[in-house]
C-alpha cells in the first residue's frame, strides 16, 4: 500500500477495533504488500485490512472456520468478536488469533509435509466453489502480456514466459488426474510456528487442481515426506510457478525489494530448464517472496 493508504487503513483497523471492545491503543506492521497486516495492542489481535475493492475477506472467513471444523491446521478467528467482515472508510478489516511465533526458525520438511497433508485431507471434504489453478496461471499471463504493466521486461524474456506459461498450463490442466481444493501458496511464509503446531494462513489464494501445485511452493525436501507424490507432474509445477512469481517479479507495482534482480535470476532458470538443463539453486521460498498474497 501507498504510505497515505497505510495510515488509512490503520486508522480503520484501530477504529474497528475499539468499536467491537478491543483496546487499540497501537498498531505494528507486520505485513504490507497489496493488504495490509497489524497486530494490534494492548488486546493483541491480528487485524487484516484491504481496500474493499481488492479483497476477498468473505471468502477467506468463511473458508477459515469450515477447515478450522474439519480439524485443518489453520489460523483461527478471534473468538472475541463476531467472525465477519467489518467494513470502515473505504477498507474491509477481519480480525484473527495472534499467535506468537516459537520453536525453531526452520521447520523440518517432514512436519511442513505432515501439516500440508493434514490441511489437504480437510480440504479434500469440502466443496467449495473457488477458482482452478489455471485462472492463476492465466493471471501471469496477461501481466506479461500487457505491456503497459511490465515495461521493463525485454522482448525475448517476455515471450519466454509467456511460452512457458501458456505451455505448461496447458499440458497440467489436461493430464487429467485427481484435483482438489488447494491452499494455492503454501510457501513458509503463510506458515506459523506456534504452541499449536504449524499452522497456514492466507486462504485468500485457495483454488482447485493437482495438489503437487501446492507442493511445488514448499521447498523441495518438503515432497520427500508426502505421501503419493507424480514427481513428474512436481518437476512441472516447480517450473510454473517460478514462471508465475517472475511475472510478478516484472510487474510495474511490484513492492518485493531486490524484485528485479530475482526476476532476472529466476529467467535464467527457466531458460535453463526449458532448454533442458536442470532446475537447481532457485530461491522461491523465501517468507517474503510473494507480495501479491
Amino acid at each position: 500500500m501507498q504510505a497515505s493508504e497505510v495510515r488509512r487503513a490503520v486508522t480503520a483497523a484501530m477504529s474497528t477495533a475499539s468499536s467491537l471492545g478491543l483496546t487499540a491503543d497501537d498498531a505494528i506492521v507486520l505485513h504490507d504488500s497489496n493488504k495490509l497486516t497489524l497486530r494490534l495492542l494492548p488486546c493483541d489481535v491480528l487485524a487484516r485490512v484491504a481496500p474493499v475493492a481488492q479483497q476477498v475477506a468473505q471468502f477467506e472467513v468463511e473458508l477459515a472456520q469450515r477447515l478450522a471444523e474439519a480439524g485443518c491446521p489453520v489460523a483461527a478467528l478471534d473468538p472475541r468478536v463476531e467472525s465477519r467482515v467489518h467494513e470502515r472508510d473505504g477498507f474491509v478489516v477481519t480480525f484473527w488469533t495472534y499467535y506468537e511465533p516459537v520453536g525453531p526458525r526452520q521447520v523440518s520438511p517432514a512436519d511442513y509435509a505432515h501439516a500440508l497433508e493434514r490441511l489437504h485431507a480437510g480440504m479434500r471434504k469440502l466443496d467449495v466453489p473457488t477458482p482452478r489453478f489455471t485462472d492463476r496461471v492465466e493471471q501471469a499471463q496477461q501481466l506479461v502480456a500487457n505491456r503497459d504493466h511490465t515495461p521493463e521486461l525485454a522482448d525475448a524474456d517476455r515471450a519466454l514466459l509467456g511460452d512457458t506459461l501458456r505451455n505448461l498450463g496447458r499440458v497440467i490442466g489436461e493430464r487429467g488426474g485427481a484435483e482438489q481444493l488447494l491452499h494455492g501458496e503454501p510457501h513458509p511464509g503463510n506458515m506459523l510456528t506456534t504452541q499449536n503446531g504449524l499452522l497456514f494462513i492466507d486462504l485468500e489464494t485457495c483454488c482447485r487442481g493437482p495438489v503437487a501445485f501446492d507442493l511445488a511452493h514448499a521447498p523441495e525436501e518438503v515432497s520427500e515426506h508426502y505421501p503419493g507424490v507424480d514427481q513428474d507432474l512436481l518437476r512441472e509445477c516447480r517450473l510454473l510457478v517460478l514462471a508465475m512469481i517472475t511475472a510478478w517479479r516484472w510487474d510495474r507495482g511490484d513492492q518485493l525489494p531486490d524484485g528485479r534482480r530475482l526476476g532476472t535470476e529466476w529467467l535464467r532458470q527457466i531458460r535453463a530448464a526449458v532448454e533442458g538443463n536442470d532446475l537447481q539453486g532457485n530461491d522461491l521460498h523465501g517468507n517474503d517472496l510473494y507480495p501479491h498474497g
